[in-house]
């Protein structure tokens, strides 16, 4: 009987994620490769999770995020996080309307469904908390009036990761909030001829949208669909807990290089981003490789490290590796 409906499943997924290869097809018309930055901003989307790219300047980052969301008809706005942003300039304000002789509110570029944040850890943590409601509750406090955002709504954020001076580090309750963080690498030799004769030429594509918000929504529902076994689920389960009590899975020797480990919150995302893995490969259950294709994403920003293992220079992705090559594999 399960694998009837596993089938039927299958066949629901394969058609309604035929949606996902217009995106690529459209995002491919301006960036070139970077797929892996293509594929978790997809990711995000499909999860209702925010993501945090990190890279280095001139790595397509905002580009991508920008031609991702022309690809859907949908509001896109963009703030240029500096030292001297204030809270309102994002959430928005109360003004006063001299001819009705009251306050109105006046709503901030939060009001959109995708939000770039441009350099996000360069404003201060008074700004960074006015992002905290919206990207937890979906809504916005103004005065005494409460907004629901607009759905799909989505944070997509961007840091450089060299330079430190005039940056601030995002509040660990921030960036736990965000389900993906995904380091960005440089292009390949091939792809980077493509991007100068590109830019050379000045002759860029017009983005059209391909994909309606309805779609998404949909999407969205069906990724909760996805079959996810008992085993698939205890896999999870060992990974998060193994960054909280290492010495249980036979790993002591992380314990003095792990100051914390990943929140409930690293398990439902790794869960829920598992689906989405799956959605976006035309499947209608998860395997155990979805889980390990995205666990850094997900947990490397959930995993504190101790001084001794900063000493060492042990990273986190080191921590993940060891996880990953220890814990039993369904």
């Amino acid at each position: 009987m399960q694998s009837v409906d596993i089938e039927a499943l299958n066949q629901q997924i394969y058609i309604e994620s035929a949606f996902v290869e217009k995106l690529n097809e459209a995002t491919a018309k301006v960036i070139v490769g970077q797929n892996y930055m293509i594929e978790r901003l997809m990711l995000g989307l499909l999860s209702n999770g925010h993501v945090l790219l990190e890279g280095l300047p001139g790595l397509a980052k905002t580009l991508a995020i920008k031609t991702l969301s022309s690809a859907i008809n949908a509001k896109f706005s963009r703030v240029q996080f500096t030292p001297d942003l204030l809270p309102a300039d994002i959430i928005g304000t109360m003004i006063f309307n001299p001819s009705q002789n009251e306050f109105t509110v006046r709503q901030g570029p939060i009001f959109a469904n995708f939000v770039l944040a441009d350099e996000i850890n360069r404003a201060p943590a008074k700004v960074q908390s006015a992002l905290l409601e919206a990207m937890q509750e979906r809504q916005v406090t103004i005065g005494n009036d409460t907004f629901s955002l607009d759905q799909p709504f989505l944070v997509l954020a961007t840091q450089n990761p060299i330079e430190q001076e005039g940056t601030y580090p995002l509040p660990e309750a921030q960036v736990d909030r965000f389900m993906i963080k995904a380091k960005i690498g440089y292009p390949t030799k091939e792809e980077e001829r493509e991007i100068v004769r590109r830019n050379l030429k000045g002759d860029f594509e017009k983005i059209e949208p391909v994909v309606e918000p309805a779609d998404i929504l949909r999407a969205r529902k069906t990724v909760r669909k996805v079959y996810m076994d008992e085993k698939i689920e205890q896999y999870i389960l060992d990974i998060v807990f193994s960054t909280r009590d290492p010495k249980a899975y036979g790993m002591g020797d992380l314990s003095h290089m792990i100051n914390y480990g990943g929140s409930p919150r690293a398990s439902i995302n790794l869960a829920m981003a598992s689906k989405a893995y799956a959605f976006m490969k035309r499947r209608g259950y998860v395997i155990p490789e979805d889980v390990r294709n995205i666990c850094h994403d997900i947990m490397r920003h959930r995993i504190g490290l101790t001084y001794e293992a900063e000493a060492e220079n042990i990273t986190q992705e080191d921590v993940i590796n060891k996880i990953l090559n220890t814990v039993e594999v369904p």
